[in-house]
């Protein structure tokens, strides 16, 4: 069983925690982290973008002029999409984005991304972060006593308002419950 250290805010080690060797300590699935972060990425789009067809643009319900004797090409609708102010061929209709994957999948996923932390010492465990009121600088001083100078995910056990609102101002820093933890955040942030 791999162990981890228990570290206080300044990196003191106050303790020791072993791991369980089925999640911390297996095979990392490449393919898996690729399609579970590809179904978060999906999931996440809105998909409520749309563009008004011929049909449906304001207007144009007579023929601008008649068929012959003008000189001038056929047309039938100022709304055409050769025209401007007139519809859009091909354009984006609302649709649904979504990609379900399997409970196995997505927890194989989750335990392929927790290992890969592990190998990479990626992972602390923190004793408890108390913040006396919100002060993004004690989250700084926080994150430079442990060398971090890059994106962080701040895993509580249960609700922590001020490091919540310490870390929202800091780029590419987010706080979540366990709860809700995925496989894209622990990769990219």
């Amino acid at each position: 069983m791999p162990e981890l250290d228990i570290l206080d805010i300044n990196k003191n080690v106050v303790g020791k925690v072993s791991l369980r060797d089925d999640v911390f300590n297996s095979e990392v699935k490449e393919h898996l982290l690729h399609k579970s972060v590809i179904a978060h990425l999906a999931n996440i789009r809105r998909g409520t973008h749309s563009t008004k067809i011929k049909s449906e643009v304001r207007g144009g319900g007579a023929k601008p002029w008649k068929q012959k004797g003008t000189g001038r090409a056929r047309a039938g609708s100022i709304r055409s999409p050769l025209w401007r102010g007139g519809g859009i061929v091909f354009g984006p209709k609302p649709r649904d984005y979504t990609h379900n994957i399997s409970k196995k999948t997505r927890r194989a996923s989750l335990i392929s991304a927790l290992s890969f932390k592990v190998k990479n010492g990626d992972l602390f465990v923190v004793d408890k972060i108390n913040l006396e009121k919100p002060k993004t600088k004690e989250v700084l001083s926080i994150m430079k006593s442990f060398n971090i100078n890059r994106s962080v995910l701040f895993l509580i056990d249960d609700k922590n308002k001020n490091l919540e609102l310490s870390a929202r101002n800091i780029p590419d820093t987010r706080v979540q419950r366990i709860n809700s933890i995925n496989v894209y955040d622990l990769l990219y942030i």
